[in-house]
């Protein structure tokens, strides 16, 4: 990995990680492109770099997290069917992680569900207070999202909806709920893989976290705007279309190996 590479992935970690189109997906394409062979580095790298995306949340909505109490007991509700499904199946998970044809057909899948998700909600009544039912069944939606492909930010914010937010607030929840949900996993895989960051290499880690940092900061102010005005469909369609080419470039015999 060079300092181009480095800087390529922490864009493409910043932009998709709070966008409703899959980071994983996105990241099979881009390691292609690059020519990036599966390392233990590249791994600790793409684990590392969430911790940039993580903080922008922090820092974008640092009066909400100086609120009561009662706000971290929410997220922790949320946090927790996730937490317990991801220790129970781990394995599992990380089985999936490796098949890149479930990424396709997810982000295919979850476009479709993007499409029509707002003639869904239209006529829903709008009620803004997050109680701690509607918390853990949005926490529910977020275990779906352990499918790779599926989307984090997609399950939560459609969870967040069927529990009659406006797409806002959903969205905001989303980005909340990412914070120890990240960085729970984050952690786990960096206790896991820290051995294999060599001295020399810390540049690039401190390099992609900047960058995703920056990037990520400014992909959730669009996404919002653009989210609150126009809704998902333009998402759907192109979830659509990185679904289609990974399933093209997997039957034409590209051999794609998914670094995770």
């Amino acid at each position: 990995m060079d300092y181009f590479q480095a800087i390529i992935i922490a864009i493409v970690e910043g932009l998709t990680e709070f966008l409703p189109i899959s980071s994983t997906g996105h990241m099979i394409i881009t390691e292609k492109i690059l020519g990036l062979q599966n390392t233990p580095f590249l791994n600790v790298f793409k684990v590392t770099i969430q911790f940039g995306a993580i903080l922008s949340v922090i820092v974008l909505y640092w009066k909400r997290f100086f609120q009561t109490f009662d706000f971290y007991l929410k997220l922790f509700v949320a946090f927790i069917p996730a937490a317990i499904m991801g220790i129970l199946f781990s394995d599992q998970i990380d089985m999936m992680l490796g098949n890149v044809w479930v990424v396709a057909v997810s982000l295919i899948l979850g476009g479709f569900v993007l499409l029509f998700v707002d003639n869904w909600f239209k006529n829903t009544k709008i009620n803004g207070e997050i109680s701690y039912p509607k918390a853990f069944k949005i926490g529910l939606f977020q275990v779906i999202s352990m499918i790779p492909g599926v989307s984090r930010s997609a399950a939560t914010i459609i969870g967040g909806m069927t529990q009659k937010l406006s797409r806002k607030d959903a969205a905001e929840f989303s980005f909340f709920l990412a914070v120890p949900t990240m960085f729970a996993a984050s952690a786990w895989q960096l206790l896991k893989l820290y051995k294999e960051i060599k001295p020399q290499e810390i540049s690039f880690l401190v390099v992609g976290n900047i960058v995703a940092f920056i990037v990520a900061m400014v992909a959730i102010k669009v996404f919002i705007a653009f989210l609150t005005k126009y809704g998902f469909r333009v998402f759907g369609i192109y979830r659509i279309i990185v679904g289609g080419i990974i399933l093209a470039l997997l039957l034409a015999g590209i051999d794609l190996k998914l670094v995770g």
